[in-house]
Protein backbone atom coordinates (compact mmCIF):
# COMPACT_ATOMS: atom_id res chain seq x y z
CA UNK A 1 0.00 0.00 0.00
CA UNK A 2 1.34 3.42 -0.93
CA UNK A 3 2.03 5.63 2.06
CA UNK A 4 0.35 9.02 1.76
CA UNK A 5 1.28 12.28 3.45
CA UNK A 6 -0.35 15.71 3.38
CA UNK A 7 1.07 18.86 1.86
CA UNK A 8 -0.08 22.39 1.20
CA UNK A 9 -1.47 22.90 -2.30
CA UNK A 10 -1.22 26.07 -4.35
CA UNK A 11 -4.79 26.95 -3.37
CA UNK A 12 -3.95 26.84 0.31
CA UNK A 13 -5.71 23.54 0.92
CA UNK A 14 -4.21 20.28 2.08
CA UNK A 15 -3.78 17.67 -0.64
CA UNK A 16 -2.44 14.12 -0.36
CA UNK A 17 1.04 13.29 -1.62
CA UNK A 18 2.30 9.75 -2.22
CA UNK A 19 5.71 8.58 -1.07
CA UNK A 20 6.14 7.21 -4.61
CA UNK A 21 7.52 10.12 -6.64
CA UNK A 22 5.86 8.85 -9.83
CA UNK A 23 2.37 8.79 -8.26
CA UNK A 24 0.94 12.27 -7.91
CA UNK A 25 -2.41 13.73 -6.92
CA UNK A 26 -3.22 15.33 -10.26
CA UNK A 27 -6.97 16.05 -10.22
CA UNK A 28 -8.75 17.68 -7.29
CA UNK A 29 -12.20 16.59 -6.13
CA UNK A 30 -13.74 19.69 -7.69
CA UNK A 31 -12.12 18.98 -11.07
CA UNK A 32 -13.30 15.37 -11.01
CA UNK A 33 -16.81 16.32 -9.94
CA UNK A 34 -17.29 18.93 -12.67
CA UNK A 35 -15.79 16.60 -15.28
CA UNK A 36 -18.43 13.94 -14.61
CA UNK A 37 -21.27 16.44 -14.25
CA UNK A 38 -20.41 17.85 -17.68
CA UNK A 39 -20.02 14.38 -19.20
CA UNK A 40 -23.43 13.22 -17.91
CA UNK A 41 -25.13 16.50 -18.84
CA UNK A 42 -23.72 16.50 -22.38
CA UNK A 43 -24.77 12.86 -22.86
CA UNK A 44 -28.42 13.58 -22.05
CA UNK A 45 -28.35 16.89 -23.91
CA UNK A 46 -27.02 15.17 -27.03
CA UNK A 47 -29.61 12.40 -27.16
CA UNK A 48 -32.54 14.63 -26.20
CA UNK A 49 -31.28 17.27 -28.66
CA UNK A 50 -31.37 14.74 -31.50
CA UNK A 51 -34.99 14.01 -30.56
CA UNK A 52 -35.78 17.73 -30.71
CA UNK A 53 -33.97 18.00 -34.04
CA UNK A 54 -36.18 15.21 -35.42
CA UNK A 55 -39.16 17.56 -35.17
CA UNK A 56 -37.61 19.51 -38.07
CA UNK A 57 -34.55 17.73 -39.44
CA UNK A 58 -33.30 20.62 -41.56
CA UNK A 59 -30.78 23.39 -40.98
CA UNK A 60 -30.84 26.85 -42.53
CA UNK A 61 -28.73 29.99 -42.74
CA UNK A 62 -30.62 33.24 -42.18
CA UNK A 63 -33.65 34.51 -40.34
CA UNK A 64 -36.30 32.73 -42.44
CA UNK A 65 -37.02 29.12 -43.33
CA UNK A 66 -39.64 27.30 -45.32
CA UNK A 67 -40.67 26.24 -48.80
CA UNK A 68 -40.41 29.79 -50.13
CA UNK A 69 -36.72 30.10 -49.31
CA UNK A 70 -33.63 28.43 -50.74
CA UNK A 71 -31.35 28.57 -47.69
CA UNK A 72 -31.33 24.93 -46.58
CA UNK A 73 -27.79 23.63 -46.00
CA UNK A 74 -28.55 20.32 -44.28
CA UNK A 75 -31.52 17.97 -44.38
CA UNK A 76 -32.43 14.47 -43.29
CA UNK A 77 -35.52 12.93 -44.86
CA UNK A 78 -37.23 9.99 -46.54
CA UNK A 79 -38.79 9.47 -49.95
CA UNK A 80 -40.63 6.78 -51.87
CA UNK A 81 -38.63 5.18 -54.69
CA UNK A 82 -39.08 2.25 -57.03
CA UNK A 83 -37.14 0.19 -54.49
CA UNK A 84 -39.39 1.32 -51.63
CA UNK A 85 -38.93 4.01 -48.99
CA UNK A 86 -35.39 5.28 -48.73
CA UNK A 87 -33.70 7.60 -46.27
CA UNK A 88 -31.38 10.36 -47.41
CA UNK A 89 -29.13 13.07 -46.03
CA UNK A 90 -28.47 16.21 -48.05
CA UNK A 91 -25.50 18.50 -47.29
CA UNK A 92 -25.25 21.71 -49.32
CA UNK A 93 -27.38 20.12 -52.02
CA UNK A 94 -25.38 16.88 -52.24
CA UNK A 95 -27.64 13.94 -51.38
CA UNK A 96 -26.49 10.64 -49.85
CA UNK A 97 -28.48 7.46 -49.25
CA UNK A 98 -28.55 6.85 -45.49
CA UNK A 99 -31.34 4.27 -45.31
CA UNK A 100 -31.26 2.32 -42.06
CA UNK A 101 -29.53 5.06 -40.10
CA UNK A 102 -30.76 8.52 -41.06
CA UNK A 103 -34.11 9.39 -42.59
CA UNK A 104 -35.60 5.90 -42.67
CA UNK A 105 -34.80 3.47 -39.85
CA UNK A 106 -36.20 0.99 -37.37
CA UNK A 107 -36.58 -2.76 -36.84
CA UNK A 108 -36.94 -4.74 -40.10
CA UNK A 109 -40.52 -4.54 -41.23
CA UNK A 110 -41.29 -1.65 -38.85
CA UNK A 111 -39.13 1.11 -40.29
CA UNK A 112 -40.39 4.66 -40.00
CA UNK A 113 -39.44 8.05 -41.40
CA UNK A 114 -37.42 9.90 -38.77
CA UNK A 115 -34.26 11.97 -38.78
CA UNK A 116 -32.07 10.21 -36.23
CA UNK A 117 -32.82 6.56 -35.31
CA UNK A 118 -34.62 5.63 -32.08
CA UNK A 119 -31.48 4.20 -30.45
CA UNK A 120 -29.81 7.61 -30.68
CA UNK A 121 -32.55 9.69 -29.05
CA UNK A 122 -34.09 10.28 -25.61
CA UNK A 123 -36.80 9.16 -25.41
CA UNK A 124 -36.53 6.48 -28.09
CA UNK A 125 -40.11 7.06 -29.23
CA UNK A 126 -41.18 10.43 -30.61
CA UNK A 127 -42.00 12.72 -27.68
CA UNK A 128 -40.93 16.31 -28.22
CA UNK A 129 -42.23 17.52 -24.85
CA UNK A 130 -40.22 15.02 -22.81
CA UNK A 131 -37.12 15.65 -24.91
CA UNK A 132 -37.34 19.38 -24.26
CA UNK A 133 -37.73 18.87 -20.51
CA UNK A 134 -34.68 16.58 -20.38
CA UNK A 135 -32.64 18.85 -22.64
CA UNK A 136 -33.30 22.06 -20.72
CA UNK A 137 -32.87 20.40 -17.31
CA UNK A 138 -29.35 19.22 -18.09
CA UNK A 139 -28.58 22.42 -20.02
CA UNK A 140 -29.15 24.48 -16.87
CA UNK A 141 -27.08 22.04 -14.80
CA UNK A 142 -24.20 22.35 -17.27
CA UNK A 143 -24.52 26.14 -17.49
CA UNK A 144 -24.60 26.64 -13.72
CA UNK A 145 -21.66 24.29 -13.14
CA UNK A 146 -19.62 25.93 -15.90
CA UNK A 147 -20.16 29.42 -14.48
CA UNK A 148 -19.19 28.30 -10.96
CA UNK A 149 -16.14 26.50 -12.36
CA UNK A 150 -15.02 29.57 -14.33
CA UNK A 151 -15.30 31.86 -11.30
CA UNK A 152 -13.54 29.39 -8.99
CA UNK A 153 -10.78 28.70 -11.52
CA UNK A 154 -10.12 32.41 -11.96
CA UNK A 155 -9.96 32.92 -8.20
CA UNK A 156 -7.67 29.96 -7.41
CA UNK A 157 -5.47 30.49 -10.48
CA UNK A 158 -6.27 27.14 -12.13
CA UNK A 159 -6.88 28.73 -15.53
CA UNK A 160 -3.70 30.81 -15.47
CA UNK A 161 -1.54 28.06 -13.97
CA UNK A 162 -2.77 24.92 -15.74
CA UNK A 163 -4.79 25.81 -18.86
CA UNK A 164 -3.42 29.02 -20.36
CA UNK A 165 -0.76 28.18 -23.01
CA UNK A 166 2.57 29.86 -22.37
CA UNK A 167 5.24 30.84 -24.87
CA UNK A 168 7.17 27.64 -24.12
CA UNK A 169 4.01 25.63 -24.80
CA UNK A 170 3.60 27.21 -28.23
CA UNK A 171 7.23 26.48 -29.03
CA UNK A 172 6.63 22.82 -28.15
CA UNK A 173 3.45 22.59 -30.25
CA UNK A 174 5.09 21.10 -33.41
CA UNK A 175 6.82 18.47 -31.28
CA UNK A 176 3.58 17.64 -29.45
CA UNK A 177 1.79 17.16 -32.76
CA UNK A 178 4.50 14.77 -33.99
CA UNK A 179 4.50 12.83 -30.68
CA UNK A 180 0.72 12.42 -30.75
CA UNK A 181 0.82 11.32 -34.38
CA UNK A 182 3.33 8.63 -33.36
CA UNK A 183 1.18 7.77 -30.28
CA UNK A 184 4.13 8.73 -28.11
CA UNK A 185 2.91 10.15 -24.82
CA UNK A 186 4.73 11.82 -21.93
CA UNK A 187 3.05 11.28 -18.58
CA UNK A 188 3.71 14.44 -16.58
CA UNK A 189 1.95 16.56 -14.01
CA UNK A 190 1.27 19.35 -16.50
CA UNK A 191 -1.04 19.27 -19.50
CA UNK A 192 0.78 19.33 -22.82
CA UNK A 193 0.16 22.04 -25.39
CA UNK A 194 -2.44 20.12 -27.38
CA UNK A 195 -4.36 19.31 -24.21
CA UNK A 196 -4.37 22.94 -23.13
CA UNK A 197 -5.59 24.06 -26.54
CA UNK A 198 -8.25 21.34 -26.75
CA UNK A 199 -9.57 21.85 -23.22
CA UNK A 200 -9.45 25.62 -23.63
CA UNK A 201 -11.36 25.39 -26.91
CA UNK A 202 -14.09 23.31 -25.30
CA UNK A 203 -14.37 25.26 -22.03
CA UNK A 204 -14.00 28.79 -23.37
CA UNK A 205 -15.36 28.56 -26.92
CA UNK A 206 -17.60 25.57 -27.66
CA UNK A 207 -19.55 25.29 -24.39
CA UNK A 208 -20.22 29.06 -24.09
CA UNK A 209 -21.19 29.18 -27.79
CA UNK A 210 -23.57 26.26 -27.31
CA UNK A 211 -25.19 28.01 -24.35
CA UNK A 212 -25.48 31.35 -26.18
CA UNK A 213 -27.01 29.80 -29.32
CA UNK A 214 -29.37 27.76 -27.15
CA UNK A 215 -30.60 30.96 -25.50
CA UNK A 216 -30.96 32.63 -28.90
CA UNK A 217 -33.31 29.84 -30.07
CA UNK A 218 -35.61 30.29 -27.07
CA UNK A 219 -38.57 32.62 -27.83
CA UNK A 220 -38.81 33.45 -24.12
CA UNK A 221 -35.31 34.95 -24.23
CA UNK A 222 -36.19 37.41 -26.99
CA UNK A 223 -37.56 39.91 -24.47
CA UNK A 224 -34.56 39.43 -22.15
CA UNK A 225 -31.81 39.45 -24.78
CA UNK A 226 -33.44 40.92 -27.91
CA UNK A 227 -30.08 41.63 -29.55
CA UNK A 228 -28.87 38.02 -29.40
CA UNK A 229 -30.67 36.85 -32.54
CA UNK A 230 -29.41 39.82 -34.53
CA UNK A 231 -25.81 39.22 -33.47
CA UNK A 232 -26.01 35.56 -34.49
CA UNK A 233 -27.76 36.24 -37.79
CA UNK A 234 -31.23 35.03 -36.86
CA UNK A 235 -32.76 32.09 -34.99
CA UNK A 236 -32.22 29.66 -37.86
CA UNK A 237 -28.53 30.55 -38.10
CA UNK A 238 -28.24 30.15 -34.31
CA UNK A 239 -29.80 26.69 -34.64
CA UNK A 240 -27.28 25.75 -37.32
CA UNK A 241 -24.38 26.97 -35.17
CA UNK A 242 -25.81 25.05 -32.21
CA UNK A 243 -25.90 21.85 -34.28
CA UNK A 244 -22.37 22.44 -35.58
CA UNK A 245 -21.04 22.92 -32.05
CA UNK A 246 -22.69 19.63 -31.10
CA UNK A 247 -20.82 17.87 -33.89
CA UNK A 248 -17.53 19.43 -32.77
CA UNK A 249 -18.13 18.30 -29.18
CA UNK A 250 -18.88 14.76 -30.37
CA UNK A 251 -15.65 14.86 -32.38
CA UNK A 252 -13.74 16.05 -29.31
CA UNK A 253 -15.25 13.23 -27.24
CA UNK A 254 -14.23 10.58 -29.79
CA UNK A 255 -10.65 11.90 -29.97
CA UNK A 256 -10.55 12.26 -26.18
CA UNK A 257 -11.52 8.60 -25.69
CA UNK A 258 -9.03 7.43 -28.32
CA UNK A 259 -6.23 9.36 -26.62
CA UNK A 260 -7.17 7.85 -23.26
CA UNK A 261 -6.98 4.35 -24.72
CA UNK A 262 -3.67 5.09 -26.44
CA UNK A 263 -2.04 6.79 -23.44
CA UNK A 264 -3.02 4.11 -20.93
CA UNK A 265 -6.69 3.85 -19.91
CA UNK A 266 -6.08 2.55 -16.38
CA UNK A 267 -3.82 5.45 -15.45
CA UNK A 268 -6.03 8.05 -17.14
CA UNK A 269 -9.27 6.75 -15.62
CA UNK A 270 -7.70 6.43 -12.19
CA UNK A 271 -6.71 10.09 -12.44
CA UNK A 272 -10.22 11.36 -13.19
CA UNK A 273 -11.89 8.98 -10.70
CA UNK A 274 -9.51 9.03 -7.72
CA UNK A 275 -7.23 11.96 -8.55
CA UNK A 276 -4.06 9.85 -8.55
CA UNK A 277 -1.91 9.78 -11.70
CA UNK A 278 1.31 7.91 -12.38
CA UNK A 279 3.92 9.99 -14.19
CA UNK A 280 7.05 8.93 -16.03
CA UNK A 281 10.04 8.27 -13.75
CA UNK A 282 11.91 11.53 -13.15
CA UNK A 283 15.14 12.00 -15.05
CA UNK A 284 16.76 13.38 -11.90
CA UNK A 285 16.06 12.91 -8.23
CA UNK A 286 13.56 15.73 -8.20
CA UNK A 287 10.70 15.48 -5.76
CA UNK A 288 7.28 15.50 -7.38
CA UNK A 289 4.71 17.61 -5.65
CA UNK A 290 1.01 17.59 -6.17
CA UNK A 291 -0.67 19.56 -8.93
CA UNK A 292 -3.56 21.67 -7.78
CA UNK A 293 -6.48 21.80 -10.18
Amino acid sequence: MESVARSQSATGQDAPVSSDSTLIYRQSRWTRLTHWIWAISLFFMLLSGLQIFNARPQLYIGKQSGFGYNNTIFEIGAENTSAGPRGYTAIFGHRFDTTGVLGWSGPPGNETARGFPSWATIPSYYDLGTARVVHFFFAWILTTTLIVWLVASLVNGHIRRDLAPRLDDLKRLPRDIVDHAKLKFHHTREYNTLQKMAYGGVLFVLLPLMIITGLAMSPSMNSVLPFLNEVLGGRQTARTIHFTVMLLLVGFFIIHILMILAAGPINELRSIITGWYRTDPPAHNDKTTERSA
